[in-house]
């Protein structure tokens, strides 16, 4: 799960005002095209200023010291942004003299603005407070993560964004509340873990008389004595600078963090005990067939991806038969995943040593991955990749592993996050391939060629189409096995189970919230059809109920590249090259499906001579 740019808060639709003195003069030396991409430039400019945290995450300082506007007035300008920037666009711009690429980044402008269209009749659908994507626990992950700290200017801005933090989550609380006022609330599950997240934050000094640091208490100390380190500061302005931390971490943060849990605690009465699917939300069948379609970029019921999940596990189920009958084990399938669940050998110590084990291993299978990556891409990534731990104030027991990207110049890299909490919640023999779709050639390759793209609009480096990132991830765990991983049965098995488990989600998703499953039902068909032990399988579906939709992206996005690499085969034959397809697939950064079976149709063509 690429968490960043699934993180709804951080606006990739900007504030900022179009006008006529805003558009690029005309320039009759330029082609259309080139005319077409200056102002596309322009216009994310435009977007990136206004949103502070995203100016960040690509590792730059404007606006350093401020958070960004998270209110529902924000979001209506945002869209009023955008639609006037649709409206430039049309006027000015003759698609007929575009060339391929730029008819492409045209065709992306549009589809955006039709996506937020097609989204505002649900703006208070998605949650704003979950155990899974909450700003709760994002914005002080944010601080902790990517604001970076060199100088002294830099720790001031750092306390400033104290301030912004608690405003933001101010915002977020009303139209949480506004949401609640109309029968929109999330699972009383979620409300206990966004609970528990939050009072892990105001645990500790300077908050309580304690030996421990609350987080950012603890970071934001040790970013000052780094830079009393460094010869940067004098100890007298660390002091200051403590001391004005101290002040905005007691005045700002904690109330507003206090008056978050205040009201999830008086309001955790209203919520279901039993969870519910989307359908059940008002107006929730058309909200989730959008997050279907917002998901996957494809025009699919939820009964045609339903089926398509159902002939998946029952094909993946042959292959895991087939494994498990090459190993000689005496006994069925399920015999065969009680084994893989429960047997000691496809487990760390769940112990520091343990954790330990498993960091260094990920980072052995991507060391593997940097030598072998030359012979099937031409386009390689600048960015490291590093291995961690999530943080404890947001680590859950079987919560999934993610990945963070790096920046665009390289001067932060890549983070693959592990919650280590409890290593029997984190099978060995599934590790591998979760590495290689988070790290490499999964999610790091193919954002961080994403992001140092030179060749298309800035806007497309940073585009986030979750069934096209996602479903390169996927593919890539197969892509794997092409390139000489999982060098015993049980890897192998591995990584059929996390297939399979994308498989499950197609069903699992569809069947919560379009057919009316029960928490339990989900489970069940979990256990049923996979070894995945039970603390993840509570975390998968408890995800998927806060988060719909969202899961189906992956093996449609799968089963589309895979498609379109069999079709090029088949029509290229000799001439195939796989290089030549992966370049081709991640060259012009993250597109929706349709467009991306366009630009494959065009590669092929370009092969044929």
């Amino acid at each position: 799960m690429k968490a960043f740019l699934s993180f709804i808060f951080i606006p990739f639709l900007l504030v900022a005002c179009s006008n006529d003195a805003s558009l690029p003069k005309q320039d009759i030396s330029k082609t259309e095209s080139e005319r077409l991409n200056v102002w596309f430039d322009a216009r994310y400019e435009e977007e990136l200023q206004m949103s502070p945290m995203m100016l960040t995450s690509l590792g730059r300082k404007d606006q350093y010291d401020q958070i960004d506007d998270m209110s529902e007035a924000a979001d209506d300008k945002q869209f009023a942004w955008l639609e006037g920037t649709v409206k430039d666009l049309q006027a000015n711009f003759d698609y007929q003299l575009l060339n391929d690429d730029a008819k492409v980044s045209y065709d992306i402008w549009i589809y955006q603005y039709n996506l937020a269209k097609a989204a505002q009749p649900f703006r208070r659908h998605g949650y704003v407070f979950t155990q899974m994507q909450g700003a709760h626990a994002f914005l002080p992950n944010f601080l902790i993560n990517f604001h970076r700290v060199d100088n002294i200017d830099d720790m001031n801005a750092y306390i400033a964004r104290l301030g912004g933090v608690s405003r933001a989550l101010g915002q977020l609380l009303a139209r949480a509340q506004l949401a609640a006022e109309e029968g929109i609330r999330p699972p009383r599950f979620a409300y206990e873990g966004v609970i528990d997240q939050a009072k892990k934050l105001l645990t500790g000094a300077p908050f309580s008389a304690s030996e421990s640091d609350a987080p950012l208490w603890s970071d934001a100390k040790g970013k000052i004595d780094a830079l009393v380190q460094k010869g940067d500061i004098t100890t007298e302005q660390a002091g200051e600078l403590q001391s004005a931390a101290e002040k905005a971490l007691l005045e700002q943060f904690q109330p507003a963090y206090n008056n978050l849990i205040a009201w999830m605690e008086a309001d955790l009465p209203n919520t279901d005990a039993d969870a519910r699917g989307a359908s059940a939300l008002p107006n929730g069948e058309a909200f989730y067939n959008y997050q279907l379609r917002d998901n996957t970029t494809l025009s699919l019921t939820a009964d045609e991806i339903h089926n398509i999940g159902l002939a998946e596990v029952a094909r993946l189920r042959g292959e895991m038969e087939a494994i498990k009958d090459s190993v000689g084990f005496e006994g069925d399938l399920q015999a065969f995943f009680e084994f893989i669940r429960t047997d000691e050998q496809f487990f760390y110590p769940n112990d520091d040593s343990g954790r330990q084990a498993y960091i260094d291993d990920s980072t052995a299978f991507f060391d593997f991955m940097k030598s072998e990556l030359p012979n099937y891409f031409g386009i390689l990534p600048k960015a490291d990749l590093v291995v961690k731990r999530v943080e404890a104030f947001r680590e859950q027991d079987g919560a999934a592993q993610h990945y963070y990207p790096g920046t665009p110049d390289g001067s932060r890299p890549g983070v693959y996050y592990a919650h280590l909490s409890d290593m029997n919640s984190m099978p060995k023999n599934e590790m591998e391939a979760i590495a290689y779709h988070e790290g490499l050639p999964g999610h790091h390759m193919q954002i961080s060629i994403a992001q140092e793209l030179e060749s298309v609009p800035q806007f497309r480096t940073q585009a986030g189409f979750t069934s096209y990132i996602e479903g390169w991830a996927l593919y890539s765990e197969l892509l794997s096995k092409e390139m000489g991983a999982y060098n015993n049965p049980y890897s192998d098995f591995g990584r059929l189970i996390t297939e399979m488990w994308r498989a499950i989600r197609l069903v699992v998703d569809t069947g919560l919230h379009s057919k009316g499953w029960s928490e339990m039902q989900a489970r069940q068909y979990f256990y049923d059809n996979s070894p995945i032990a039970e603390g993840q399988v509570i975390s998968e579906v408890r995800r998927y109920l806060v988060w719909p939709g969202q899961a189906t992206a992956y093996k449609m996005g799968m089963l589309k590249i895979m498609e379109l690499r069999a079709k090029a085969k088949d029509v290229l034959g000799d001439k195939f090259d796989i290089r030549g397809f992966h370049d081709a697939v991640l060259g012009g950064g993250a597109v929706p499906l349709p467009v991306l079976e366009r630009v494959i149709n065009d590669w092929i063509d370009s092969q044929k001579v």
